[in-house]
């Protein structure tokens, strides 16, 4: 009983672990765009 409980708290554990790894990774995504962003808008904004 002890051990399939082991085991499913283990595999639980490793979901959330790949899960969050995933959502981290999306959110630099996001973030490495919204700078892109940015940085065209102020390249675009140049006063010379």
């Amino acid at each position: 009983m002890w051990k399939k409980l082991a085991a499913l708290a283990t595999v639980a554990g490793l979901a959330l672990v790949i899960a969050g790894c995933n959502t981290v990774a999306g959110v630099g995504k996001d973030v490495k765009a919204t700078g892109g962003a940015v940085e065209k808008a102020a390249d675009k904004n140049k006063s010379y």
